[in-house]
């Protein structure tokens, strides 16, 4: 009767022994199929902080965009601008010489040591001696020329007077050009017996 109820105890307890494993292998199994702990998200560094979104860029309205372009012409600086050419200016036009009608012309003759003055008309032949002066052109300087002088166009021929029931002998031309009364050294009748230069020009002529 002992041998029964020992063999009782220990099989309940062979079978309490199994009961508890299989309990303990199950609530294993239950925590090996238990998920993970959520990761905490990831924190950005300090050293790399976000850039703000930039603004999309808008088209300007007609107005605005006139606008735009006026200030930008008006910030071009001005050397960049072609230059205009500079326009030049006329000359000015130079005044003309005052004419005159009649020359004056002073003759000296060197063998006597005698001068004369005397006036010759345009265009009109006058003897002095053996010379005729005829002069073609009287004038002076402008007022707005450097000097002031004044000068005659003179032709000078050399001709004798016939002697009494004579024929007079050729004539022959000894001076043609410009007199100069301040300057009479440039332009002188050089002749054997006689000087001859220019003293003035009077008698204006109307202008033409």
């Amino acid at each position: 009767m002992r041998g029964v109820f020992r063999a009782a105890l220990v099989a309940a307890a062979v079978l309490g022994v199994a009961s508890l494993g299989a309990a303990t292998l199950v609530r294993a199994q239950d925590d090996d199929d238990t998920p993970p702990p959520p990761k905490p998200a990831a924190i950005p560094r300090a050293s790399s902080p976000l850039k703000p979104p930039e603004p999309a860029s808008l088209p300007l309205a007609p107005s605005a965009k006139a606008d735009a372009d006026d200030q930008n012409d008006d910030d071009t600086p001005a050397s960049n601008a072609p230059a205009k050419p500079a326009t030049p200016k006329p000359p000015p036009i130079p005044l003309k010489r005052p004419k005159f009608g009649v020359a004056i012309i002073q003759a000296l003759d060197k063998v006597t040591a005698e001068t004369e003055r005397f006036e010759v008309p345009l265009n009109t032949p006058i003897r002095y001696k053996t010379l005729i002066f005829t002069v073609q052109a009287c004038e002076t300087t402008a007022s707005d020329e450097d000097t002031i002088d004044a000068a005659a166009h003179v032709e000078v021929i050399s001709q004798p007077k016939a002697p009494d029931g004579g024929s007079a002998p050729p004539a022959r031309q000894v001076f043609k050009g410009w007199m100069y009364a301040n300057s009479p050294g440039v332009s002188l009748l050089q002749h054997p017996i006689y000087d001859a230069w220019l003293i003035a020009c009077k008698t204006a002529l109307p202008p033409a």
